[in-house]
């Protein structure tokens, strides 16, 4: 499943966006914005895979608003006009749409994007079942299988191994990036969790251990989607 937003000043074209994701299973379409400065929001603080992304918008387009990101999902250009071809590409963009977009076109361009994503993925679960993090001064090597949650506190993050945690500044993003997707799922803002270290889940929260961790209305469904499966 990818998690996707759209951005465009036209709200004809994002409720265009918005039909084709949703005839499109492995789409998870988790808003769609006008404004970009709002977009940049929910980027920085939630997964998001996939970037819909209109070129010609007003106070700042499309390449500026990439180049403006820190950690960039993988983004799929939209505009009306093909001049922007060459300079899409070198930002390394999967795909490039032209207004009107036909669904078939459509399908195919994000079609790229789901296989580059499990391509990535394969990648890093293949990779050994450790991971390097900054604390203290030092750098710490944390085995995978040992961690059961993580607790997100401003630009800081808490990975706990059983009782004990090692504090690291780092977003939950980057922490989660790092992670192997078939293990751990993020549930909430400030929380983290290792699939395998649950214990029980019971009115929307999950019992690792004895710490009870909510599970939040927007990370609800894809949550229960993974369980499920």
């Amino acid at each position: 499943m990818l998690n996707c937003i759209a951005i465009d000043d036209e709200p004809l074209s994002l409720e265009i966006i918005s039909s084709y994701v949703s005839k499109v299973s492995f789409l998870n379409l988790k808003g769609t914005f006008t404004d970009p400065f709002k977009a940049a929001e929910i980027i920085k603080n939630e997964k998001i895979d996939l970037l819909f992304l209109d070129i010609e918008m007003p106070d700042l387009n499309g390449m500026q608003f990439l180049r403006s990101l820190k950690e960039q999902p993988m983004v799929i250009f939209i505009t009306a006009y093909d001049q922007y071809a060459v300079e899409g590409f070198n930002l390394n963009a999967v795909d490039y749409l032209l207004k009107p977009i036909e669904f078939e076109r459509f399908f195919k361009a994000v079609n790229k994007a789901y296989d580059y994503h499990r391509f990535i993925n394969n990648q890093h679960q293949s990779e050994d079942n450790y991971i390097f993090v900054k604390s203290d001064y030092q750098i710490k090597k944390i085995n995978v299988d040992d961690i059961s949650y993580i607790e997100g506190l401003d630009d800081y993050i808490k990975i706990y191994c059983g009782e004990d945690f090692t504090l690291c500044l780092m977003t939950m993003k980057v922490i989660l990036s790092k992670l192997p997707a078939s293990k751990f799922i993020r549930v909430h803002r400030s929380f983290i969790v290792s699939i395998p270290h649950i214990n029980s889940i019971q009115r929307n929260r999950i019992k690792i251990g004895d710490k009870l961790i909510p599970i939040s209305e927007s990370y609800n469904s894809d949550f229960y989607k993974v369980i499920e499966k």
